[in-house]
């Protein structure tokens, strides 16, 4: 099923935006968040590339936070770039949707 991972990149790619939307969050938060949607789950390692990419372009910041165990925690937050991608995102995920709604559907002209 090579094909579904093809497919879960953008998708995951809107939803983390949508979680930070949300609030600050950690790494293992967002994973956990995630796996709670079964084909959103993705391995902590292929998240944190995700979220390296997005710092790089500039639509998150990152914050080093005390934790209550263990060491310090990479806290991501979504900046006002990040604010526009996700809304750019969200409007093209809903106009997607309808289309692909539509051909699935047989309502192509």
């Amino acid at each position: 099923m090579a094909w579904s991972g093809e497919m879960r990149k953008g998708v995951v790619e809107l939803c983390v935006l949508a979680l930070l939307d949300d609030g600050p969050a950690y790494g293992y938060q967002i994973a956990q968040r995630l796996a709670l949607h079964p084909s959103l789950s993705m391995k902590e390692s292929t998240l944190y590339l995700l979220l390296a990419r997005l710092q790089k372009e500039g639509l998150v910041a990152v914050e080093m936070r005390a934790s209550e165990r263990g060491p310090k925690r990479r806290y991501f937050s979504l900046n006002a770039d990040g604010r526009a991608r996700l809304k750019g995102m969200a409007s093209f995920w809903g106009e997607m949707r309808e289309d692909v709604g539509a051909v699935i559907g047989g309502e192509t002209s």
